[in-house]
Formats: C-alpha cells, structure tokens, sequence
C-alpha cells in the first residue's frame, strides 16, 4: 500500500453547455482539494489525463490545471494519455510518483470536452485508438471494430443478444442511481433487446444500447503516501494497481480472449492477494455490451464463452454474486475518454467510504476497477481497500 486516495471530486457528466475543458479542469481539481481538506500550496504533482485525440482546440492542456490556483505555479504538471484508459494512466502515474518518493501529495485531474465536436469527427477521432494501416477503414469506426468483435464472438460461441441487452439494461437501471450519470433511465430489458427506431443496429450486432455515450466531463483525486493519508480524513488504499500492455493491431492477438486484460487481473489479485470472489464489487469498461461481457470472462467469474450464463443469471447485478458497474458504467453514466479512469477510482473510494448515495454497494470492502483503451490494448486493473 505505497499510495492512498483521500479526496475526489466528480462534475455531472453529460452534454455540457457552456462548459470548457479549463472550467471542467478547475472545478473537478478545486473540489478535490476541498473534499480532502488541503491547499493547492500542499500539492507536489499534479498529473492531468486528456484523451484529446482532436477534441479540443486547446492541445496543451497540463497547464490548465495551474488556472484553478496562483499557488499551482511551478509545481510539476504533465498531460499523461493512454486513449480510452488515459484517466488511469494519470492516476497509477500519480501512484509511480508517490511510490518513488517524488512526492507526497499529488493531484490528478481527467477531463474530456467531446460534445461540441461533430458527429463524423468525433468517430474518426476514437478510430485514432486502433491500429489504423489495418483498421482504419473498418465502417461505423470505433463501434465498428467492437461490431466485427461481436460478430466473430458470435460466430464462435452463439447469438449473444439476449446477454447483451441484460447488460445494457443493469448498467441502465444502475445508471438511474447516479446523480453524475449522464443517462438516468431505467431502459428495460426488452426496449435492449429489440431493434427499433429509436434503437437501431450500430455496427454488426450492436445496437445503439450497446454503445457507450458521447460525453463532457471531469473527475479529479488527491493521492498521499500511506503515512501522509493516516493523519488524514479518509484513506482509500491500493491494494493492487497493474498495468498491461498488449499489441495494437488486432491481428497479432486473440481478440475474444481480451488477453491483456485478463493479465493484468491476474497480477493485480496477485498482488492484492485476494480473489475474484472477495472483490465487494467491480467497476469494468463498458465501452461497448460486448466488453463487459468478454471482461467476465477475462477476470475470472467465467470460463471463456460462458460469460453470457454470468449475465442471464444475474450474477453481475445489484445483490448479486459479484455487482459489476453499480455505477451505470460508462453505458449508462458516460465516457468522456480522458475523466473515465479517474471517475471509476472516485466511484470506487464512495463506494468503500460508504459515500455512493443511491449506487451504494452494501458493507462494500474491497473493488476492483477495470480501464481499458483500445480494443484491450492498454489494460490497468486496480484493487482499492479503505484503511480509514
């Protein structure tokens, strides 16, 4: 336990009207200094994750931070990005800092602005996450490529739509729980389940209820060493932060395996010395239904095309075996690519701190966190445990 969490702070994500990525910035970093109970004069580092793959005209963004508070001026700040899983990228860069005796107090901010970008770019943009001479000119783009995915899953172990729609609709039903989420309704298993109007098919067998949504938003966190984190209010621990990175292009892997994912929760339980089975509850990268899905498998509570079973019974949802996003996931809550890492920690430390309202896992003691980028391509798997 070399890094604790002891403060957080996380905006409404959502269509954003009239927000900036600086104005997300500074309020997500100035409400994380509060809820801790420190000065930004207490910061040593300050680590900033921003996808910003075109996003935003603004392509310099570390400094943006420093607008919350003079007293920022000369600390150390650094823009991290690992596309999809940049948020964190920021906070296990805060952990290295921390661990290495850099600093004692480091704050990280993730942030995204994606709605004022239009439609067709905002596509091309998150197609820069995959592994372009080979599949940048796949359809539909990023969706595309997890369609193709779901295509072959489907090809291999049978029609999972049934599966896909229960996950959908947990993580929608869930979703109506968070005040942050930028979806709050209960959708139901059979408006998942059925093509419609007003829920078309995406991209191979995904509907647009499979797909995560565009979103603006920021999340931030103050990270101690362990000692430093004692004297404090709360103290969130690391048991376990891993980070596994895999081949870009497809082709080089077993695509439905999600290999690097289902290694970096291997070395994470590892290290935490815990298993699946004694996490309280997990908050995974729901990007696409059928990432969820394969990610049961890649963790542990499914044999490898058995992950369907897990959902169809229940096993992921609120009550049950092991709750999978209790949050809404970014299905239901958003996924503004550089603040999704860093709101899963926040989400995570309100869960163990007995702070998540009406997403509240009940007696939650240990959670896992899965942020991926790319198709299973930057894979960090943490385990947090309250110890104050």
């Amino acid at each position: 336990m070399t890094a604790c969490i002891v403060g957080w702070s996380h905006l409404p994500f959502g269509k954003l009207e009239g927000e900036t990525v600086e104005s997300l910035i500074v309020k997500a970093a100035l409400g994380a200094l509060d809820h801790a109970g420190i000065g930004p004069e207490d910061v040593d580092e300050i680590v900033l994750g921003h996808f910003n793959a075109g996003f935003s005209p603004q392509d310099f963004t570390a400094s943006l931070v420093l607008q919350a508070s003079d007293a920022f001026r000369f600390k150390p700040a650094t823009r991290v990005e690992n596309a999809c899983a940049t948020g964190s990228a920021a906070v296990h860069q805060g952990i290295k800092t921390i661990r290495a005796g850099a600093a004692k107090v480091v704050l990280v901010v993730g942030v995204e602005k994606m709605t004022s970008t239009p439609g067709p770019e905002i596509g091309k943009n998150l197609l820069k996450a995959s592994y372009l001479p080979e599949e940048g000119d796949i359809p539909a783009g990023f969706a595309g490529v997890f369609g193709q995915i779901a295509a072959a899953y489907f090809q291999k172990y049978g029609d999972q739509s049934d599966a896909l729609a229960m996950i959908a609709a947990k993580n929608h039903k869930n979703g109506v729980g968070n005040p942050y989420a930028q979806m709050r309704k209960d959708l139901g298993y059979e408006f998942c389940r059925q093509e419609s109007e007003k829920n078309p098919f995406v991209a191979g067998p995904l509907k647009r209820t499979d797909c995560s949504l565009v979103s603006d938003g920021a999340a931030a966190l103050v990270l101690t060493d362990t000692q430093t984190a004692l004297k404090m209010k709360r103290a969130v621990a690391f048991r376990a932060a891993q980070h596994v990175q895999d081949f870009l292009p497809i082709s080089k892997r077993d695509i439905l395996a999600f290999e690097g994912c289902a290694e970096g929760w291997k070395r994470a339980l590892n290290q935490a010395g815990v298993t699946i089975d004694d996490l309280s509850f997990v908050e995974t990268h729901d990007c696409f239904t059928i990432a969820e899905l394969i990610e049961y498998e890649a963790m542990g509570l499914a044999k490898p095309g058995e992950g369907a079973k897990i959902a169809m019974e229940g096993q992921t949802a609120m009550g049950g075996r092991l709750p999978v996003n209790p949050s809404g996931g970014l299905k239901a809550k958003g996924h503004p690519i550089g603040a999704s890492g860093v709101s899963m920690h926040v989400l995570s430390s309100m869960q163990l701190t007995g702070e998540a309202g009406g997403i509240q896992v009940p007696d939650a003691r240990l959670a896992g966190i899965f942020n991926m980028g790319g198709a299973a391509v930057a894979n960090y798997v943490s385990v947090l445990e309250r110890i104050k």
